[in-house]
């Protein structure tokens, strides 16, 4: 049911430093401002948001596939990739090694250096660093899925969201969710060794994880990582989104019946929804996933 990757939500403390880390180093832009809708946060079961400052930024080029981020104290002391749900969010960029060198120290930290991501002459290359807003970020180049989308050497250094991370206890849960529930193809699971999980957690970094990827549309992706069970659920303050990455929206033909929704589908009319009934899925690593209707052009 899922296709394209639409909007990414994120709580912040500070969106001011956000906006300026994202727009000078990553050169995205504003596309749209504001306080928090009754209406949007009634969608998201949590009405203590409602009045919060937000921002939706976009990449340079238009590619419609926005990070919003809104402002909540709720979110400080949150570190990312120490619980589970939805933990990070990946950028495609044309260089990683060349922004890593303009990146470090300058509202972004570098917590996983780029590195080839496994023995291939096109392999994928990726480096990892929290963000003004202590999100984390995996910014890769994979001209693979580039291509799927339609770009070339044109695109900018920072292009959209194209994969997202979640981590929970279980891939059957995650299999049966996504594969049964949602209808996707689900990759089989293989052992992968997540340096960014163990430096943010102080375990070995030799320790392998199941991670197994569940294509949506060409060029967008989710990753599934099955974290150990020990790991604490995300501490939400009640009434208020969870801190880090809070909501992932994804456009959908049609929303279809007999689901289980957190939040009933709705029409809402703010940016970017612009009209189209949207509603909210819980996942089995308790990750929010909004479902935006939006039919097929002809």
């Amino acid at each position: 049911m899922l296709k394209e990757i639409a909007i990414v939500t994120i709580i912040a403390t500070n969106i001011g430093q956000v906006e300026t880390g994202w727009e000078k180093f990553l050169g995205y832009t504003v596309a749209d401002r504001g306080s928090v809708s009754s209406e949007l946060s009634e969608h998201w079961q949590a009405p203590e948001m409602e009045g919060a400052r937000y921002i939706t930024m976009q990449p340079a080029n238009g590619a419609p596939v926005y990070v919003r981020f809104v402002e909540d104290e709720t979110a400080a002391g949150y570190r990312a990739m120490t619980t589970h749900g939805w933990n990070a969010t990946e950028l495609l960029v044309n260089d990683p090694d060349h922004l890593a060198r303009t990146i470090e120290g300058r509202y972004f930290e570098t917590v996983g250096k780029p590195k080839d991501l496994w023995d291939a002459p096109d392999a994928p290359r990726a480096m990892q660093a929290l963000g003004p807003g202590r999100e984390l970020l995996y910014l890769t180049r994979n001209n693979r899925l580039a291509a799927a989308l339609g770009l070339d050497d044109t695109m900018p250094p920072v292009e959209r969201v194209f994969i997202m991370v979640v981590g929970g206890p279980s891939m059957e849960a995650f299999r049966k969710f996504y594969g049964d529930t949602l209808g996707l193809a689900v990759g089989d699971a293989t052992p992968f060794q997540l340096g960014v999980f163990a430096r943010m957690n102080s375990v070995d970094a030799g320790i392998t994880y199941p991670l197994a990827v569940v294509p949506t549309a060409p060029g967008y992706l989710i990753e599934l990582d099955e974290l150990p069970e020990s790991l604490p659920d995300r501490k939400i303050v009640p009434g208020h989104l969870p801190p880090g990455i809070a909501v992932v929206g994804f456009n959908a033909s049609e929303l279809s019946k007999g689901l289980q929704w957190h939040s009933k589908p709705r029409s809402l009319d703010e940016f970017p929804y612009q009209g189209r009934r949207t509603g909210i899925l819980r996942g089995p690593a308790g990750e929010l996933i909004e479902v935006i209707e939006t039919p097929a052009e002809e």
